[in-house]
């Protein structure tokens, strides 16, 4: 007999990291410009390929004991040659491809982001989308690898920030919670 699962809230994406909504938010500003996703100190070949989008629902038990609970939205680039001398894909047409997506598969917007880059011949890696940067005639997207992490570690050290921060010990003229008018 299986015990019901005990309904874990949602945790949100990553602070500092790009979601989908912004993403696309960002392209629909630059539609005619050629999209380039850089990482690991290079840009996609001109044929790169979106070749999947997943939306996944997960949970999990992290190294705590503590139940985690996420939305991620997957995006699958494939990074190969221009077969045709075609460029790099407009901002517009890599809009189009979510937005068709969105219609069959939904996914939540505001979830964690995830792009998985291969050249079909290397194994698939993890990346996370870090800024995006415009010029006349391109719209550039930095990606840089999804570290792993010590979930327990990382709130114990938010925690031990946001204390030395705003707890009764920091010097009340440098606290970095206190309201503008202090």
């Amino acid at each position: 007999m299986s015990v019901p699962a005990k309904a874990i809230p949602l945790s949100p994406p990553p602070e500092g990291e790009i979601s989908t909504r912004a993403l696309l938010a960002e392209l629909a500003r630059h539609n005619a410009k050629r999209l380039i996703f850089s990482y690991d100190g290079r840009d996609v070949l001109p044929g790169y390929h979106v070749t999947e989008v997943k939306d996944g629902q997960f949970s999990g038990l992290d190294c705590g004991a503590n139940p985690e609970a996420w939305r991620e939205t997957f995006i699958q680039l494939w990074d190969v040659p221009s077969e045709d001398g075609r460029t790099h894909m407009p901002a517009a047409k890599f809009s189009a491809i979510m937005h068709k997506v969105q219609e069959h598969v939904p996914f939540d917007s505001d979830a964690r982001l995830t792009f998985e880059v291969s050249d079909g011949i290397g194994a698939i890696q993890l990346f996370r989308a870090d800024s995006i940067a415009a010029d006349d005639t391109h719209i550039r997207i930095a990606l840089s690898r999804r570290p792993a992490s010590c979930k327990p570690r990382d709130r114990w050290l938010e925690q031990q920030q946001v204390q030395a921060c705003c707890g009764p010990v920091a010097d009340v003229a440098a606290k970095c919670c206190a309201s503008p008018d202090s």
